[in-house]
């Protein structure tokens, strides 16, 4: 875990890919629970660490995120990101098939819990986004993502709904092949601090998996 700022209120950290937000049913080692140990170690602090978790990445997703160390940041960081004042800005690499250089993508996403999985459904919940082609090659695209949403799965099944599956995605691109990596990265997030108000933004490149573009 690589961190990128902290003081008494956030922590904001690059989360590694294929490592889980939380404890799952996996037992695998997770992004609280690291971020946990490093605060209880390097602060010696007695007891259970406080830490909220604000966001999410999919399990095989890595950048940047924040957590909040007080109940008190974790509420104000909360209600920015439902006031839509919090901003998320990802990277991925899709399928090209004549995509737009720019575009906006409004849908209905229902997440099938015995699955794990989402599909676009008029049950579902509000999912928006805006994107921008940043460079095309061999058939991918490699584009910028505005999240206006933070559904589950949301950027991977707006895109393959729309027959531009992520590369390497291997739930929603029937041509990813066991092995690859997913090739979307949590690029930037911008928000206001939740004590002292000052507008904060952080950025966490992504590594190899630009392949080539």
């Amino acid at each position: 875990m690589k961190v990128l700022y902290e003081d008494n209120h956030l922590l904001v950290v690059e989360k590694p890919v294929n490592v889980p937000m939380q404890e799952d049913s996996s037992k695998d080692e997770d992004l609280l629970s690291i971020a946990k140990a490093y605060i209880k170690e390097k602060y010696r602090k007695p007891g259970e660490v406080y830490l909220g978790l604000l966001h999410r990445l999919d399990r095989p997703v890595g950048g940047v995120c924040v957590f909040a160390r007080t109940s008190k940041a974790a509420a104000r960081m909360s209600r920015q990101i439902s006031e839509h004042s919090f901003k998320k800005e990802y990277l991925a690499i899709v399928s090209d098939n004549g995509l737009k250089d720019e575009g906006h993508f409004e849908d209905r996403l229902l997440k099938d819990h015995r699955t794990n999985t989402v599909r676009v459904d008029p049950k579902g919940k509000d999912a928006s986004l805006d994107y921008e082609v940043l460079k095309r090659k061999d058939g991918l695209a490699l584009v910028s993502i505005l999240l206006h949403t933070g559904r589950s799965h949301q950027i991977r099944v707006q895109f393959a709904s729309r027959n531009h599956p992520l590369w390497g995605d291997q739930r929603y691109n029937k041509k990813a092949t066991a092995g690859q990596q997913i090739a979307l990265w949590s690029h930037r997030i911008e928000f206001t601090h939740p004590v002292s108000g000052e507008r904060m933004s952080f950025t966490s490149e992504p590594q190899d998996w630009i392949i080539g573009l």
